[in-house]
């Protein structure tokens, strides 16, 4: 018998406000982050071999977009799962 996850977020973002030439800080995703994909017809791979998460987690609009903050703290990632 495998246990599963009923609930997983995850967030990863950086506190400057932006990552390298994208205007996001980071995203976020959760279960529900591939059904909508599949909806989507994205294509992950296409996105990671290109270098482009800003533009796949845009058009999921889980991309997450405060402009430069003028701190530049630390990354973050938070794993939150049930």
């Amino acid at each position: 018998m495998h246990d599963t996850l009923e609930l997983v977020a995850i967030l990863s973002a950086g506190t400057d406000g932006i990552d390298g030439h994208s205007p996001a800080a980071g995203a976020i995703a959760d279960e529900t982050t591939i059904r909508r994909v599949g909806k989507l017809g994205l294509s992950p791979k296409n996105y990671l071999e290109s270098s482009d998460s800003y533009n796949f987690f845009a058009a999921l609009d889980d991309a997450i977009i405060t402009g430069p903050t003028g701190n530049n703290v630390r990354d973050l990632r938070i794993l939150l799962a049930k």
